[in-house]
């Protein structure tokens, strides 16, 4: 049975996709990736706050504080549950992904890692799964091991297991590749990355808003994921990890909010997950990433990722119909699982001008080096122009998208 048309039945929900481009093109948003677009559902919950409920969390005793607290909270509860998490004790709010992956370098990286020890990565990752080992390993003396690809473009599995040793005490890898695409195989990785007694971090970034992610299915140890990515508010993510990690884990973040006893030369910390949460959280954040959740669970992770797969194909059957150009990861045959984005380049012409170009026909695509400049140095080329789609994405906004990339790239050829 072929896949319902999400398209058709979600973008009245998002207001921004309605709008009109240059010239009165209709607007193509095809740059999911770096940041989904949000529906009137989380709109409204973040108005409403501010209309209705605005207060401090946890503190206060008034009506508001009770209502803002009981949003605030909720919104956590949304995110333990759409995550499969045990409880949500086991979800810590941060500012994004990124800090989420800091939290992790700093409190369990430095309370647990010496000279010697090792951690595995790949050489795909987001700046944001690289950096903060690099500034952890210059800390400690810990040393840092990159995991190769194939020739499709996807984690190299053999390299991996060859890698793995009684020196390796974390594993970090990306679920989805923001650049290829691939889908990498956490729950075949957890085993193994168990078995030599390390733990295992998850970027679940580019998954969470595509396809159904739980925690214990993938059997991971701590999972990172960024609101912006999830149809809901910027400035807003989270960080997953079991229980016992957290409770054993320092504070990350000294302030107000994560403390439970404070004198003058010492403090005691708050119980889970408030000794993470130092200060006045983003509470309107919190409670529009909570809607997202809903929404995106409205609609079905299941039935979204059905109808990516589908638009995905074409995206793929359309660029490889264009002269010059090369897709960067695993083709939808090769990986039928794998994330609705193209990267891509076009020989004999830089990214940075199709995008311009395009842009100036109302379609706006990504182009650069998307936070993953190590990858793109392994690729011996300077960026890759991206193309990222979602469920609100139609065949049709592919097909012109696709057009007017083969005449932009004509246009530029004949202008070189």
């Amino acid at each position: 049975m072929a896949p319902d048309n999400l398209a058709l039945q979600t973008r009245p929900d998002f207001p921004l996709l309605a709008q009109t481009a240059c010239l009165g093109q209709p607007l193509i948003y095809l740059d999911h990736a770096a940041t989904s677009q949000k529906p009137r559902q989380v709109l409204s919950a973040l108005q409403r706050y501010y209309d209705h409920d605005n207060a401090n969390v946890h503190r206060g005793a008034h009506q508001l504080s009770a209502r803002a607290t009981e949003g605030f909270e909720g919104a956590r509860a949304k995110t333990a549950a759409f995550v499969g998490a045990a409880s949500p004790r086991e979800i810590v709010f941060t500012r994004n992904a990124s800090e989420a992956i800091n939290l992790v370098a700093r409190t369990w990286g430095e309370a647990n890692l010496k000279p010697g020890d090792e951690i595995l990565l790949s050489v795909m990752e987001h700046h944001s799964n690289l950096v903060p080992w690099q500034l952890l390993a210059a800390r400690t003396g810990c040393v840092l091991r990159h995991v190769g690809l194939t020739a499709t473009g996807e984690l190299d599995l053999d390299d991996l297991r060859a890698q793995l040793n009684d020196r390796t005490r974390l594993v970090s890898l990306v679920q989805v590749s923001n650049t290829l695409g691939c889908l990498t195989p956490i729950a075949e990785i957890a085993p193994l990355a168990h078995a030599v007694g390390a733990l295992l971090l998850v970027d679940a970034c580019q998954s969470l808003a595509h396809l159904p992610v739980d925690v214990a299915r993938l059997d991971c140890d701590f999972l990172v994921g960024s609101s912006h990515k999830l149809c809901g508010p910027t400035g807003m993510g989270f960080l997953w990890a079991r229980e016992a990690l957290l409770e054993a884990m320092p504070p990350f973040l000294g302030g107000g909010e994560m403390i439970q006893d404070v004198f003058l030369d010492h403090s005691s910390w708050a119980e889970l997950p408030h000794k993470f949460e130092a200060g006045t959280p983003a509470i309107g954040e919190a409670i529009g990433m909570g809607a997202a959740l809903d929404y995106l669970q409205s609609i079905g992770l299941e039935r979204i990722h059905r109808w990516e797969q589908q638009i995905t194909r074409r995206l793929f059957e359309r660029l490889n119909a264009i002269d010059g150009v090369t897709i960067l990861g695993p083709t939808p045959d090769q990986q039928p699982d794998r994330g609705a984005l193209a990267a891509f380049t076009v020989e004999g012409l830089h990214a940075n001008d199709l995008a311009a170009l395009l842009d100036s026909a109302g379609i706006c695509i990504r182009s650069g080096h998307h936070c993953t400049q190590p990858l793109h140095r392994l690729y011996g080329i300077p960026g890759s122009a991206r193309a990222s789609l979602s469920f609100t994405t139609s065949p049709e906004e592919i097909d012109r998208f696709a057009e007017e990339l083969e005449g932009t790239i004509g246009f530029l050829r004949e202008h070189s």
